[in-house]
């Protein structure tokens, strides 16, 4: 049994603002006031201005001396332009993890059998959460912590949600894609690092 995760009170802060975010209680261009944050978590306002400092590093808020922290007012282009930094992280991953991931793929198919069934119902809350957590499971078995540690700090899971929330007007369904791409692990493609990067960049929003 994994011992269970123990997040920073920064790290807690930092995921309330984002689902604020990603829900839609702070539109884009909305102002983000630290002391009412503090006050809400009865906490002080150091660690939400250090939340909030990530959250700037991850361009999803903006601050100036004038106007506060706000919302970024993201467009299609803002949202595609992580895609391409992501999709040679993962076809570098999927080259290191080809081997363990062709001897045991059931971590991924974990997350493709609830696919089936978010895809069915049209969740997209689950659809972001099983889609994020199939590519986060090849980037661990890559084995490689610096390529981990780097495609976690592309914020994946937030910008996804938003491309899917924000551009997508009808749910898609995502489920065959990931379990062509299981199929493919297990045949030993060699081709697999390239059809991962392909997969990526083909979910990347369209201008």
């Amino acid at each position: 049994m994994s011992p269970p995760v123990v997040h920073s009170l920064r790290e807690q802060i930092r995921e309330h603002i984002l689902e604020g975010i990603v829900s839609g209680r702070w539109q884009p261009g909305e102002r983000i006031v630290e002391r009412r944050i503090a006050s809400e978590l009865l906490v002080s306002q150091t660690p939400v201005r250090e939340a909030l400092r990530e959250l700037e590093s991850l361009r999803l808020i903006e601050s100036s001396p004038n106007k506060g922290v706000r919302v970024r007012e993201l467009t299609a282009a803002d949202l595609k332009e992580s895609y391409p930094v992501r999709a040679g992280l993962e076809q570098v991953a999927a080259e290191l993890a080809a081997e363990a991931l062709a001897e045991d793929a059931s971590a991924l198919d974990r997350e493709v059998e609830p696919l089936y069934e978010a895809d069915r119902r049209g969740d997209r809350e689950a659809q972001v959460r099983h889609t994020v957590a199939f590519h986060r499971e090849i980037v661990l078995a890559s084995g490689n912590s610096v390529l981990l540690h780097t495609w976690e700090s592309l914020g994946i899971e937030v910008w996804t949600t938003l491309s899917i929330r924000w551009l997508s007007p009808r749910p898609t369904a995502h489920a065959e894609d990931h379990a062509e791409l299981v199929a493919a692990f297990r045949r030993r493609d060699p081709r697999i690092g390239e059809l991962l990067r392909t997969h990526v960049l083909g979910c990347a929003p369209q201008i």
